[in-house]
């Protein structure tokens, strides 16, 4: 099936007489007619479910799908993009462990990484998204456990150059990381470019109407563990926290990595997706093709009238044939690249806070990449933790507005930036 058909048919499969859409089962625990059966499935020697902490079919369901979108082997939703990162992450390495990451990534992933996780005894390497292969190789170490980077950085907009860095990752014998959030699988699909696990903050464009928090992690199945078993003792060694399985000789390379994130990270921390919540999330879904078509046709268009404005100093778009990415862009996501795009107003922070407080159509929210249109001064908001240098570093500088054009007419988008800009 193609993309815009697995929106709509991927995950779930009804049979005869049932529910044509994924039930909700709102159920935190499942009934069993033996302990000898209940047994079999806190061994992982058969299939099914017993506590909503850890796994609910409403949950599976849409994980499904996802996975499908992804062209991944196994998938597992989580209570936020948040957690889908730290999970992603947390799977692989410990506290002595090293990471690398590209620096422009979302401030909250970078909060996550650089503070509380370091906090575990995790060290980070944080990288130029464009640095050279030497620079990129220099920065492994022997504890070295993952790479990661965001698709299309939030909000810098960087285009992740996937072949680089998914190179450098395997040469050094661990994994790649992506969040595809910005993008979704509709417009790009990482495992085709050397890409190892994906995850999603899918609040954002597959959910698409402000309703529903969650994450969704993403593994390739390729990714050969026990060729690296000496990197990753926690697949390729027995977990005596559950019955001493070895994951990656139990569940192979398309079963591991997921059932050792919810057998063992969902278990202890519980950062699981609601029955209700999956069951919004897939409502989005089904229609994420054919927004993710208007977000980027109305978002190019906005970005050629800022371009031309002269009340906008700068403007990053990678559909923007100006733009330093234009060509990875095209390379990597032919169909288009999301409807975010990012500007700075001459004045700078005054400038941009007069402007956005004169829009009509697009409100101000801490939020991007939903139906509706939504404008952020990031600097003093969701970047607001990090420094001057620290913001430069994550591509995000302090005039930056980071505008999430809907799915409204793009002439009332334009109309309305338009009187807002002269308003300045």
């Amino acid at each position: 099936m193609r993309q815009e058909t697995k929106c709509i048919q991927a995950g779930y499969n009804p049979g005869n007489g049932d529910p044509r859409m994924i039930p909700i089962i709102q159920s935190t625990t499942f009934k069993y007619d033996t302990s000898e059966d209940m047994g079999k499935l806190f061994d992982l020697e058969a299939s099914g479910y017993f506590y909503s902490r850890l796994q609910n079919p409403t949950s599976d369901y849409v994980a499904a799908k996802i996975c499908a979108l992804e062209g991944g082997s196994a998938a597992m939703l989580t209570s936020s993009g948040q957690a889908a990162n730290f999970f992603a992450v947390f799977n692989l390495a410990q506290a002595g462990d090293h990471v690398i990451s590209s620096a422009s990534i979302y401030g909250g992933t970078y909060n996550l990484f650089n503070v509380t996780m370091r906090k575990m005894g995790i060290d980070f390497t944080f990288v130029d998204p464009d640095c050279s292969e030497e620079e990129l190789n220099e920065a492994f170490k022997p504890n070295t456990k993952c790479v990661f980077g965001e698709t299309i950085a939030n909000p810098a907009l960087t285009v992740f150059d996937f072949e680089k860095f998914s190179k450098a990752a395997h040469d050094h014998g661990v994994p790649l990381i992506v969040d595809n959030t910005f993008a979704t699988p509709v417009n790009c699909r990482p495992f085709e470019w050397g890409t190892d696990i994906v995850t999603h903050s899918t609040t954002k464009y597959m959910d698409g109407h402000d309703a529903t928090v969650g994450g969704c992690i993403v593994d390739s199945g390729k990714f050969d563990w026990m060729a690296h078993k000496e990197k990753f003792p926690g697949l390729c060694t027995p977990d005596e926290s559950y019955h001493g399985i070895t994951y990656a000789e139990k569940f192979g390379q398309e079963g591991a990595y997921i059932t050792k994130a919810t057998a063992q990270l969902m278990r202890d921390f519980g950062a699981v997706q609601s029955p209700v919540n999956a069951y919004l999330l897939n409502l989005g879904l089904e229609s994420l093709a054919v927004r993710m078509k208007r977000h980027c046709e109305n978002a190019l268009k906005l970005a050629e009238f800022l371009e031309a404005n002269d009340k906008v100093s700068w403007v990053e778009y990678p559909g923007l044939p100006s733009n330093k990415y234009y060509e990875r862009a095209k390379k990597y996501m032919p169909e288009g690249t999301c409807g975010v795009i990012s500007f700075g107003v001459k004045g700078g922070r005054k400038a941009a806070e007069e402007f956005m407080k004169h829009l009509k159509v697009a409100i101000i929210a801490t939020h991007v990449a939903d139906a509706h249109s939504c404008v952020l001064h990031p600097a003093s908001s969701t970047h607001r933790q990090l420094s001057d240098e620290e913001l430069v570093a994550a591509g995000v500088a302090p005039d930056l507005v980071r505008f999430s054009c809907g799915i409204e007419n793009i002439e009332d988008i334009i109309e309305d930036v338009s009187k807002a800009l002269e308003s300045i």
